[in-house]
């Protein structure tokens, strides 16, 4: 754009800012009411002070901020029973000590310059008994000085202001009086000071301002917006408009804070004042911003995203053209973000296929050019999972256009067709393990937690089985009760995007209650959601952000010194504890069907899933440990085996439903037992370490057995429970055998 253009844009834009930012945000230093949520931080925690709150954590404005520091970061409790005296600029300058006297008192002898230099020439005398000359000025009241808030004399007629304040006039460069008058009024003030900006500037950021406090949503203390407005001045541009985003955000350097989220938003109201928003003006843009966008599906419970949809990297016109249409109709007919970035990285990577291979038009695309992209995906970087992505959506990609007859030069043979992509491979088991959730749920770990909304967070994920994403979106009024009034947790899961129901405990409810009142004791109006934003969320209808509550989790597991089998600290994602839901379930025998219902999954293939994950784990235990019959001779399962799929259903099913206090049965299912209740002479009988303290309890009866029956005479039933002796003392001493050589192994 030309400077022209851009000249003649700026005083279109000027004619709408003017007509849009009303009167109360036309000052060039705006100076917001003392209760406005959106620019006024909590006061100053310290009495007395006038002050706002710049430091969050501890509520002090910056000078008791300091000061707190200087002391060496004492409790805050000690540091505001004594805060010291008020801060520079708040203090009545004392006078000299002479009575009747207001000109400024010197350092070292208490008297001003004139009474001293009298003084010095009386030779010094004491104070109490001198008697000082009356140097008062002919009148006193022209002679005060000419801030408001000061009541001394200026040190002579030529002089504006008394001496402490005319130094510091002359210190900051000798501004114009008015402006320094100005300027020590608003010390210490919470205020946005627009002066140094140009008229057109200034008027963008005051309808920055104002669009900032119509929203009610995110603050905008001075203490980040008065960065910004220095940052606008020194790049020296006219509008903010100038620049674009990214021209901003580079400048800003490295670290985007609170400061540059401000001038984005700042740049972005302004823009879509000039130029509007919707589909008519994002959609010919090759890089569109969906935050712009009106219909589209954001993550529960929170605005859309300041997301990119780029376009520009489809070299071919056609197809961007086609990407576009297709990407459109997918998100107005309420297809997530994510899946719609999922397409489009579909077509930028077909794209780049299509510019290697020299293909410039559609009808080119046929099905031996797909297989030739089916070869180039599979050995681009990258999982399994995104190579999967780009073959499905570019298949998807190929139907929308044959169904709505977008382009009729597509042959008809282009297309992705099942097995053309290899299977997902067996997806590795996710849950945790039983000792690591024991430290996670011990009480004394869980009232570690550094804020009660994040402890209940962490039990409705361990307990209900949620997505984080569902648990933070969770409603305020999330709770509901049954026919017998038994309680239920309400959320939305935003997977599947609908309503669900699961059940809790009364303690889990309570839980909830508590969350709910400390809610409105910050909120008392009400909020949208049970876990708010606690800061910059003027009317807490924002969500806890997923990102929050991770690094929180992180940090408490780590203040826990929670550790794995290994003794080292664990990583673990909040998405593991549904699987870990999940897998419990399944090991108390609780209906497939019923864990379904409780992970509101669509279809029972998912929660097999689950199933599938235990049993592998149950077998690889049973594998893994040593296994002795009757004889006292190790039984051997080789899990490579023709029959190791055949033999494990076997002793599956004996051990959920034949298992013995000392052992497993190992008779196949569909026989019945003809040794009732001799199990121990039995051939097919095996039975392992977990077992070891049965069988030596057993073994100390039969013992206590052999005896009594000696003593009556009872000579069979002797010589029967001989023989159980015998049996167990071969499998005691195979299995003391094996577990002494699995700890000879491990040191």
């Amino acid at each position: 754009m030309t400077a022209a253009e851009r000249a003649r844009g700026r005083s279109g834009l000027l004619e709408q800012l003017m007509a849009v930012v009303r009167p109360e945000f036309r000052a060039e230093v705006y100076i917001p009411a003392s209760e406005d949520p959106i620019f006024i931080s909590d006061k100053c925690a310290v009495e007395d002070c006038d002050r706002t709150a710049e430091s969050i954590r501890r509520g002090l404005c910056n000078a008791h901020a300091i000061r707190f520091r200087k002391r060496g970061r004492p409790p805050l409790e000690q540091f505001l029973a004594d805060p010291g005296p008020p801060v520079r600029g708040r203090r009545p300058l004392a006078p000299c000590v002479v009575d009747g006297c207001r000109y400024g008192r010197g350092a070292r002898s208490g008297l001003c310059s004139k009474h001293r230099d009298r003084w010095v020439r009386a030779g010094e005398p004491d104070l109490a008994s001198w008697e000082a000359p009356d140097l008062a000025p002919p009148d006193p009241a022209s002679a005060e000085c000419r801030l408001p808030f000061c009541d001394l004399w200026a040190a002579n007629p030529g002089k504006l202001f008394c001496a402490a304040h005319d130094d510091r006039w002359q210190r900051q460069g000798r501004p114009a009086p008015d402006r320094f008058i100005a300027d020590c009024g608003l010390v210490g003030t919470a205020c946005i000071d627009l002066r140094d900006l140009g008229p057109h500037l200034r008027l963008e950021i005051q309808y920055a301002l104002q669009h900032r406090h119509d929203a009610r949503s995110r603050t905008a203390a001075p203490r980040l917006v008065m960065p910004a407005v220095r940052h606008v001045k020194a790049m020296g541009a006219a509008s903010l408009l100038d620049l674009s985003e990214q021209q901003w955000r580079q400048s800003a350097g490295s670290r985007v804070d609170g400061s540059t989220l401000f001038l984005l938003d700042a740049r972005d109201a302004v823009e879509a004042l000039r130029d509007g928003t919707g589909w008519e003006i994002e959609y010919p843009r090759d890089v569109w911003r969906l935050h712009k966008l009106p219909g589209i599906t954001a993550p529960a419970g929170r605005p859309c995203p300041r997301a990119r949809l780029r376009f520009d990297c489809i070299t071919q016109p056609w197809l961007r053209n086609l990407a576009k249409r297709w990407t459109r109709l997918r998100l107005t007919s309420g297809l997530s973000i994510g899946a719609a970035r999922g397409g489009v990285d579909a077509l930028i990577c077909f794209s780049e296929f299509l510019t290697r291979t020299g293909v410039d038009t559609l009808a080119d695309v046929d099905r031996s050019l797909l297989e030739r992209h089916l070869a180039y995906v599979m050995s681009q970087p990258g999982g399994h999972g995104m190579k999967k992505t780009r073959i499905g959506g570019l298949n998807l990609f190929f139907q929308s256009i044959r169904q709505r007859g977008w382009d009729n030069t597509l042959p008809g043979d282009a297309a992705f067709y099942l097995g053309d992509v290899p299977p997902i491979p067996e997806q590795a088991d996710r849950r945790l393990a039983e000792h690591v959730m024991a430290q996670v749920e011990a009480p004394t770990n869980l009232d570690r937690w550094p804020n009660p909304a994040g402890r209940l967070v962490t039990l409705i994920l361990i307990r209900c089985g949620l997505r984080i994403s569902s648990a933070l979106a969770l409603d305020f009024d999330c709770l509901v009760h049954d026919g017998q009034g038994a309680p239920y947790l309400r959320y939305f899961n935003t997977k599947m995007r609908r309503e669900a129901a699961v059940p809790i405990d009364e303690e889990l409810e309570a839980a909830i209650r508590d969350q709910q009142r400390r809610v409105l004791e910050q909120w008392p109006d009400g909020t949208a959601c049970l876990f708010p934003r606690p800061r910059a969320n003027v009317s807490g209808n924002l969500p806890l952000a997923d990102g929050t509550y991770r690094r929180i989790l992180g940090r408490w597991l780590e203040s826990c010194e929670v550790r794995d089998e290994h003794d080292r600290p664990v990583r673990l994602t909040p998405h593991q504890w549904r699987h870990t839901f999940a897998c419990r379930l399944i090991n108390r025998d609780v209906p497939l069907e019923v864990v379904r219902v409780l992970l509101d999954h669509d279809s029972h293939r998912m929660t097999s899933h689950y199933a599938k994950i235990t049993d592998q784990t149950v077998r690889r235990h049973w594998e893994k440990a040593a296994k002795v019959n009757i004889k006292g001779e190790r039984v051997m399962i080789d899990p490579d085996g023709p029959l190791a799929q055949a033999q494990w259903a076997k002793t599956r099913y004996g051990i959920a439903t034949q298992t013995l206090p000392n052992g497993y049965c190992g008779l196949p299912v569909q026989k019945s037992c003809p040794h009732a209740n001799a199990c121990l002479t039995c051939p097919v009988f095996l039975t392992g370490p977990e077992f070891l303290p049965e069988l030596r309890e057993q073994r100390r009866r039969t013992l206590t057995l052999i005896d009594v029956s000696k003593d009556k005479g009872h000579g069979r039933m002797a010589e029967m429970n001989q023989q159980v002796l015998a049996n167990l003392d071969r499998m005691i001493g195979e299995v003391e055998k094996n577990e002494q050589e699995d700890t000879a192994d491990a040191g």
